[in-house]
């Protein structure tokens, strides 16, 4: 019971946003040679006039990596810090198979997005107007109002529908933590609905 109250003071709000896509960058600490690495490793593709980089999949877990010449490698599309953790690893492995001095160094998570969903409608006009120096609504240019934080880089996509969406951050925790700061302002600017 403990447990669940203190989970409770932590996500006052009863929603945890889900993590969509975490974007980590290593460094394999040598330069690579793309062409052969794309030729050996199956599901690699490079074509040099469209972009500068080794595009390479697994499936477990689903990710993508951008593998670059200098040895910089981008892994996306993992659903949290231990899977890009985990996927940045396993195509180190690949590439050391045919560039045998790779290493794997200086992982860093450089962004997580989230979302979640408050399950009502919000006024954006009015969020607009009394938050006008921390977020921009055009809607005719996008259909959500973006909200940048204070006190940090996240940003997040609020919709009319009652879906956001986080980014920006570099832990699950600093999601939670900016969902919670902002959906107070969310239930003030609720979309009451009269009959």
């Amino acid at each position: 019971m403990a447990k669940q109250d203190s989970k409770q003071n932590a996500n006052p709000s009863g929603i945890i946003p889900t993590l969509q896509n975490v974007v980590s960058t290593v460094n394999l600490g040598c330069t690579l040679n793309l062409k052969s690495i794309a030729l050996k490793a199956r599901n690699a593709e490079y074509n040099p006039k469209r972009f500068a980089a080794v595009v390479m999949r697994i499936r477990e877990p689903k990710t993508t990596a951008l593998i670059f010449a200098s040895g910089k490698m981008v892994c996306t599309g993992a659903k949290s810090e231990e899977q890009s953790k985990t996927a940045a690893r396993k195509y180190a492995r690949i590439v050391q198979k045919f560039e045998p001095q790779v290493q794997f160094m200086d992982f860093k998570v450089q962004n997580i997005v989230g979302s979640c969903d408050v399950k009502f409608t919000i006024r954006l006009e009015a969020l607009q107007c009394f938050h006008s120096a921390f977020c921009r609504y055009d809607p005719e240019t996008f259909p959500g109002l973006i909200y940048r934080m204070k006190h940090n880089k996240i940003v997040l996509l609020i919709f009319v529908s009652g879906k956001i969406v986080i980014t920006g951050a570099n832990t699950k925790e600093q999601i939670n933590a900016a969902f919670e700061q902002i959906y107070p302002v969310l239930v003030e600017f609720k979309k009451v609905v009269k009959y």
